[in-house]
């Protein structure tokens, strides 16, 4: 009898809680729309995102056409150093190119051979240098492809999601921008709660979660309060 008045009690008071819930209200980042119970479709513009150059790097495998010369065409790994090889162009140095750059690169080694106006396409067939690194407390930590939607909270899920211990204000985003390391720290509760964007993840991002190294890093020269209203960046030294 007493467990069974424990349990009501307890589905009294959640019950109270949930009553005196605070109306939802527009704010500068969230727009509440009043008496809609309909989300809308998005447009065709809404279902695409922004072009991110594709850049090879070493070990990539790529496809090399050349218009009219079926021999020259050929499916290339890039070498660890970041080079390709192939018949009359030689050696060509792949590594940080788009496939644009590269195939304009093939047709000048190919030129300067006395191949006659050389036409080449180049495909990238399966990228192992476009990656991001996910540690700390997600379920599967590892190496993940990059695409031109991936963001911080599709980078967790794709890590299954976070781990059962995380703290969701413990996200670290690592990145080397010019030379200088640098360091984003986000909350992935912020986010949810739509208070600023799901920010952009780039290949060779490192994206920490929980307790780290990195965390520690930052508590010499930021405050360790909850992150709420905007993500914190910083140049690390």
């Amino acid at each position: 009898m007493r467990t069974f008045c424990l349990a009501l009690s307890m589905m009294a008071a959640g019950l109270a809680g949930c009553a005196g819930r605070e109306e939802l209200r527009s704010t500068e980042r969230l727009a509440v729309v009043k008496g809609s119970t309909i989300l809308p479709a998005p447009n065709r513009g809404d279902l695409t995102a922004g072009d991110r150059p594709s850049l090879v790097g070493p070990l990539d495998t790529v496809q090399i056409e050349v218009f009219n010369v079926p021999d020259l065409s050929r499916e290339v790994q890039v070498d660890a150093s970041g080079r390709i090889s192939m018949p009359l162009a030689g050696t060509i140095d792949a590594r940080g190119k788009t496939s644009a750059e590269l195939a304009s690169a093939i047709e000048a080694a190919l030129r300067a051979r006395y191949v006659r106006d050389p036409e080449v396409t180049i495909n990238i067939k399966n990228s192992v240098s476009q990656v991001v690194t996910i540690d700390g407390q997600v379920i599967e930590p590892g190496l993940y492809p990059v695409t031109n939607q991936m963001t911080l909270m599709r980078a967790i899920a794709s890590a299954k999601g976070l781990a059962e211990f995380a703290r969701e204000d413990d996200v670290v985003i690592l990145r080397t921008v010019d030379g200088r390391k640098m360091a984003g720290l986000y909350n992935i509760t912020a986010i949810r709660q739509g208070m600023y964007d799901d920010p952009a993840v780039y290949a060779n991002d490192v994206i920490v979660v929980g307790n780290s190294p990195e965390r520690r890093l930052f508590r010499d020269f930021v405050s360790l309060a909850p992150l709420l209203a905007a993500p914190l960046v910083a140049i690390l030294q």
